[in-house]
């Protein structure tokens, strides 16, 4: 595995400028390839373009790395990361070392993808609300200020979580390897307004720090992004979205009660339904389709992603493809456990290959019955290709993939609520499941919480989320057990939430920002063995 040859800083901090969009906007940055804050303050042409470049660096590849095809290759790592989400060992499988727990400390390129992408969001954001004097801005350009916070806002809750470290069972003193306490820390905050001096000496900020520089970002995008026209079919946040951030928020601060309104506002604002059994699995459609969303990435026939028909979400998310990776061998599937685990009458149990013999074998939808002998039991079903057109990337990968489904909020509802008054949580659950997924849902258990969580998994299995529970809610992760589909050397079980999901910064950003040198979260590779039969 190739180690990391440059700091962040150094790319990020040099006067402010942004050459990772030049492929996103439009003619009117200069050809030099670098946009900066004073041009963009001169030129609201030029600002529109970096707002529109947004959604599209979500999609850009970074670097050459056929692993580092934009967000949803960081939701890709969340989720291998996790116990749900199983990936057959072949060596395709660009995503192994995740779920082996290899390379993970600090100064390896895997980790480099993982920050140096957040912060070039970050810092297109970053762009967008210095360009906007909120005293004198059009109603459009009021808008685009909600939107550069929203994404900062985004990201930055994507990074908090992912960077705080957090008590485990390898080290539950929360102790590096210089003997620093990191409990609770997660990373540096850059703002538009942060001198390059100040980024060199710039630390880690804790987690009331990151929380209330998010929640002012919520705020402050809230109150703006109503002066937006449109979210483009869905490929922008909305009201409802900065809302559902907020929900998300208030979780990771364990502010139940907040939490709760939020996803409830979200729900409401949305308006719409959760998908529906037809449009689930639906051969053509079958999550792929942005308008079933409240935001999504949405790919075109001229992104650089699809025109290298490999390097992108249905590649690797779709089992049913004749070009793609997952087709070519390391196929997705869902952990056994969590299979046997779902209701025979929970219509989501068919999204993934029924064992054969089984009563639910004859309820499985190919997009074409060849698939039914090429996937492994277990095998996911969920996302389909665009048109279900299997064999030409050019149409098939002109597909979207979800950022945020209201789904989701229902879920954060019913778990802040359990978690405020006991009883009420799993009566919504139990309302939402049997009016959306299974009219015969029935709750006989005694942890009402872990049940909520359960749900929650499977409805977004695939989708980047279940390590943010996993990691908030201390859950043990267990991939080894009798009859575990999980591939040998990564049969890892713990007793809490895994030491591999606390991610370690880049060192080599100490050498530019002394404020983190010797902080650095410890790492975490292979901090467990193997469960063996």
């Amino acid at each position: 595995m190739k180690k990391i040859n440059k700091s962040i800083y150094g790319v990020l901090f040099a006067g402010l400028t942004l050459s990772a969009m030049t492929s996103c906007i439009e003619e009117s940055i200069p050809q030099s390839g670098s946009v900066t804050q004073k041009m963009l303050e001169g030129s609201s042409t030029a600002t529109a373009s970096v707002v529109n470049g947004l959604p599209a660096y979500g999609k850009q590849q970074w670097r050459s790395g056929h692993w580092a095809y934009g967000i949803s290759a960081i939701m890709r790592i969340r989720d291998i990361m996790a116990d749900d989400y199983v990936v057959v060992d072949h060596d395709y499988n660009q995503f192994s070392p995740w779920a082996a727990t290899v390379y993970l400390g600090p100064s390896y390129l895997i980790g480099q993808f993982v920050s140096s992408y957040y912060y070039n969001y970050v810092l297109a954001s970053n762009l967008v609300i210095g360009a906007v004097n909120a005293e004198k801005a059009t109603k459009e350009q009021l808008g685009y200020l909600g939107l550069g916070y929203a994404y900062r806002a985004a990201n930055y809750l994507d990074m908090a979580r992912m960077y705080e470290f957090l008590p485990t069972d390898i080290n539950p003193e929360c102790k590096n390897e210089q003997g620093f306490n990191v409990k609770n820390l997660t990373c540096p905050i850059v703002t538009d307004t942060l001198s390059e001096k100040a980024s060199r000496n710039n630390p880690r900020a804790s987690h009331e720090e990151m929380f209330k520089f998010i929640e002012s970002d919520l705020n402050n995008a809230e109150k703006y992004i109503v002066n937006l026209e449109s979210n483009k079919n869905n490929t922008l946040p909305n009201l409802a979205v900065v809302y559902g951030l907020k929900a998300r928020l208030y979780m990771w601060n364990e502010d139940y009660a907040q939490a709760k309104e939020y996803a409830r506002k979200a729900i409401d604002t949305y308006g719409k339904a959760p998908i529906s059994e037809e449009d689930a699995t639906d051969v053509k459609k079958g999550f792929n389709d942005i308008t079933k969303w409240m935001w999504g990435g949405q790919y075109t026939s001229e992104d650089a992603a699809v025109k290298t028909g490999i390097v992108n979400f249905t590649s690797f998310a779709s089992n049913e493809t004749l070009f793609g990776y997952a087709g070519a061998g390391p196929m997705n599937m869902i952990g056994k456990s969590f299979y046997d685990r779902i209701s025979n009458t929970d219509w989501r149990k068919t999204m993934w290959k029924a064992p054969e013999g089984s009563p639910l074998e004859a309820k499985n939808k190919y997009v074409d019955q060849r698939f039914k002998g090429k996937l492994p039991t277990y095998g996911s079903l969920k996302f389909r290709p665009n048109q279900g057109n299997f064999a030409e990337s050019s149409i098939a990968v002109v597909s979207a993939y979800p950022l945020m489904r209201v789904e989701e909020m229902y879920f954060i509802e019913a778990e802040a609520a359990e978690r405020v008054a006991a009883g009420s949580g799993i009566a919504l659950l139990e309302k939402f499941m049997k009016t959306y997924r299974d009219k015969k849902y029935t709750y006989a258990g005694t942890d009402a919480i872990d049940e909520i969580l359960f749900q929650k998994r499977i409805e977004l299995w695939g989708e980047g989320q279940s390590f943010f529970d996993i990691k908030r809610a201390n859950i043990s992760v267990k991939r080894g057990y009798p009859g575990t589909n999980f591939f040998d050397e990564w049969r890892f079980n713990t007793n809490g939430r895994p030491a591999w999901m606390n991610f370690c910064l880049i060192n080599l950003e100490e050498n530019d920002n002394p404020a983190i040198a010797g902080k650095n979260n410890p790492d975490p590779s292979r901090a467990y063995t193997p469960w063996k039969e």
